[in-house]
């Protein structure tokens, strides 16, 4: 008899931390309101018309400024994240006038195979207005940032060097409705 409310309990326990675990909202990186700081990247792809050389080391988020940006960190150059960087191309280059940019930092434990991946990916998507790069905190991304290893890709969208809007994906969930979301939030900064 013992034994079976000693399981009972078990499973009523495990239950509970199933359940707070798939109710729980993933978080990664600066949230809405948060300034965003610097960090150093080396530019490997993408956006040639930008004025930063591939191979310049640089803080992207310091040259872009005050402009409307969305910013992307991820783990995988997949056909999932092509089909976010494809619309984000698009919203970039129609938003010329409003000097809106985007570039996307590849996170690994590699950064010359990153940068390799990130050459491909610019090629292989025909991808011209965002640039791909190598964050020098190239395993988890910048430390200040707190990107939580769950998150396969994060979103950063932001103006005046605040988050306006943050999505944090973990792996599978970058999928058409979430690029339909993400794209429509860019509105957020172009108002």
């Amino acid at each position: 008899m013992r034994l079976n409310h000693l399981a009972i309990g078990l499973l009523l326990a495990i239950g509970l931390l199933v359940t707070r675990g798939q109710g729980a909202e993933l978080l990664s990186g600066p949230q809405p309101g948060d300034l965003l700081d610097a960090f150093t990247v080396t530019k490997a792809a993408g956006a040639a018309n930008d004025g930063v050389k591939v191979g310049q080391e640089l803080c992207y988020r310091c040259r872009m400024g005050n402009r409307p940006m969305v910013m992307v960190f991820a783990h995988q150059p997949n056909a999932a994240l092509a089909g976010l960087v494809k619309q984000l191309d698009e919203v970039v280059a129609k938003n010329e006038d409003k000097k809106m940019g985007s570039f996307v930092s590849l996170l690994g434990d590699e950064p010359k195979k990153l940068a390799d991946e990130a050459k491909q990916f610019v090629e292989s998507n025909k991808i011209e207005h965002i640039a791909l790069v190598v964050p020098e905190e190239h395993a988890a991304g910048p430390s200040s940032y707190k990107l939580n290893p769950d998150a396969d890709v994060t979103v950063l969208i932001y103006r005046q060097g605040k988050v306006v809007v943050n999505y944090a994906l973990a792996a599978g969930a970058l999928n058409d409705e979430a690029v339909k979301k993400i794209v429509a939030d860019t509105s957020k900064i172009l108002e």
